[in-house]
């Protein structure tokens, strides 16, 4: 029997198997469900609908199914208890045996990683994230693909994924031929140390656009710059590289500090030598039609697409996002293997990808090509106090550095009001922590495809469902190793006890649900359910800890607890640093 999938895999596949044997056929489905807590852990529905369709008595059927269940070679009655309640409910109630032998396996880190990499077993997954455009600073809206696309990749890779981040920056396009216009008529040539260098490009781009706006001629100026860039001139493509580097300089400082690992960074010119192929193949399949001099595609077999030309080439002979797309799709499949590609971005380009996936599928049907599975992890919009999208007093977006500074002021001036003599460098590296995490985390632990509301009262809280809160569990646990002077890593289970108490008992079913949660946010891609999973364990384990004493005189009762502390400990660490937060061992 194996204990990591128990609870939800193994009892579903257990049941579908026994229930052959008392005759079940293949149209009963167990619909196995968390239980009511006073009834047992899980419960199976099923017999009752079954039972119904086949015209059979539901109590009759659930006590032979229960019969045969306790009777097969692949249940241990040790492990789980088996009873029938009502007209045909099958529940189970996982033993003090079991929650002993689950929390004596899962010791640490490496454990839950090697138990969970079955969920995604070494398939290779290509992530699409964060993605920014160059020669502009990041505000506000960077946040959500920086966060969620971090944690998502973090969960995959420790669910067994082997996991490529590709940083796919915008950093081709009509802009910077009027970017390259206002360098050369305003003689600012950045320096990519120059922490404000980026702020000053943006600067020269506002005034070059400006002048395009204003002066006819500006603007055939900025179009030959343009030119001179896409044929290759030496001076413009030099300047170009010199607007990336700076870029690159910038995204760096920030992806450090939001805790970002990126693994490779290719743009979209990267791909201009490779949309030829798109075009041609596109074409040679009748998948793209020339319409109003554009190369297009008509998906005449979706409702909503059959008249929305997914343009591939524009009527200018220019390329676009779809042919950058495909390109890119085809490069990931045929460089790095991908059998998953995962892009996260703003929900309003939902329609872009769906015509892209749409689109690819046709192609690669079409070629003989493998298609990998296309995931779009989407994400609303943050919000002001006032309902819109937040933005500064003047309708500017906010600047990433700005409000991580300001949630950094915000968290130091809590930290010292609650340890005022803690010395200045540790109040700003715990400062730094816990203000960068309580943004990332009230981000990561709202549903990502609804909006919400940013409130600087309720993301620095030490109460509720916040970084805060969670960080601050994780240094109590720490304090009540450091107070008994053991480490959290000793070999508890040799020692301890079962597990008898309401509370021990309670702490260690939420510690046996992790699985779970974590097939939850794999299921769809959304970490909240992670967050919302580490909360309610560290609520239990305060509900735990308020009722039952750990340091104690009985060594087989304390070496039990001492080791549900570490059980959570290493949980709640783990599961922080999945979504990006690297925990405080002191607050």
């Amino acid at each position: 029997m194996d204990i990591w999938f128990h609870p939800s895999r193994e009892l579903d596949s257990l049941v579908k198997k026994v229930s052959k044997d008392v005759g079940f056929d293949d149209s009963f489905d167990p619909l196995v469900r968390p239980a009511d807590p006073r009834f047992g852990d899980f419960q199976v529905n099923g017999v009752l609908p079954y039972a119904k369709s086949h015209r059979e008595n539901p109590r009759k059927l659930a006590e032979a199914l229960a019969s045969s269940i306790r009777n097969s070679p692949h249940f241990d009655g040790k492990l789980v208890a088996i009873s029938v309640a009502g007209a045909g409910f099958i529940n189970f109630a996982l033993t003090p045996s079991f929650l002993n032998a689950w929390l004596a396996r899962y010791k640490g880190e490496e454990e839950l990683r090697q138990a969970a990499s079955k969920f995604y077993s070494g398939l290779k997954v290509v992530i699409d994230y964060p993605s920014p455009n160059t020669a502009k600073q990041m505000h506000v809206g960077h946040l959500r693909p920086m966060v969620i696309g971090e944690a998502v990749k973090r969960l995959l890779g420790f669910c067994g994924a082997d996991i490529l981040c590709d940083n796919h920056i915008g950093d081709w396009g009509t802009n910077f031929g009027i970017l390259i216009y206002g360098m050369k008529i305003s003689g600012y040539m950045p320096d990519p140390n120059d922490d404000g260098a980026l702020e000053k490009l943006e600067q020269t781009y506002k005034r070059g656009s400006a002048l395009v706006k204003e002066d006819p001629q500006a603007a055939d100026a900025a179009r030959a710059e343009l030119v001179k860039l896409q044929s290759g001139d030496p001076e413009n493509i030099s300047l170009w590289n010199l607007i990336n580097n700076v870029s690159a300089a910038s995204f760096d400082r920030m992806y450090r500090r939001m805790n970002l690992t990126i693994d490779m960074t290719l743009g979209e010119s990267f791909y201009r030598d490779k949309v030829d192929r798109i075009y041609s193949e596109l074409s040679e399949t009748g998948i793209a039609e020339e319409s109003q001099g554009a190369l297009v595609v008509f998906l005449r077999e979706h409702d909503r697409f059959k008249s929305q030309p997914f343009i591939i080439r524009k009527k200018d002979g220019a390329s676009n996002y779809a042919s950058t797309d495909l390109a890119t799709l085809l490069y990931r499949v045929e460089n790095f293997g991908a059998q998953e590609i995962v892009y996260v971005t703003d929900g309003r380009q939902q329609d872009h990808f769906q015509q892209l996936f749409l689109t690819a599928k046709k192609w690669f049907d079409a070629k003989g090509y493998k298609l990998p599975r296309l995931r779009h992890v989407w994400f609303g919009t943050i919000l002001g106090e006032d309902g819109k999208a937040i933005k500064t007093k003047s309708g500017e977006p906010v600047r990433l550095k700005s409000l991580l500074d300001e949630a950094v002021q915000r968290a130091r001036s809590v930290v010292k009001a609650k340890n005022p003599d803690m010395d200045e460098a540790e109040a700003d590296k715990i400062a730094e922590t816990v203000g960068v995490a309580s943004v990332k985390y009230a981000d990561l632990s709202q549903n990502r495809t609804g909006d919400y509301v940013f409130s600087w009262d309720k993301l620095l809280a030490f109460d509720g469902n916040t970084a805060p809160y969670l960080l601050y569990a994780v240094a109590r646990i720490r304090s009540i190793f450091r107070r008994a002077g053991i480490a959290p890593d000793e070999d508890f289970a040799s020692s301890a006890s079962v597990l008898e108490d309401d509370k021990e008992i309670a702490l260690a079913r939420k510690l046996v649900a992790l699985p779970a949660a974590f097939e939850q946010a794999l299921s769809d891609l959304r970490p909240h359910f992670l967050c919302t999973y580490l909360y309610e364990l560290a609520g239990s384990f305060s509900a735990f800890y308020n009722a039952d004493k750990v340091i104690l005189d009985d060594k087989p009762v304390m070496a039990r607890r001492l080791m549900l502390c570490a059980r959570v400990l290493s949980v709640l660490e783990t599961g922080l640093r999945l979504l990006g937060i690297e925990p405080l061992e002191k607050m």
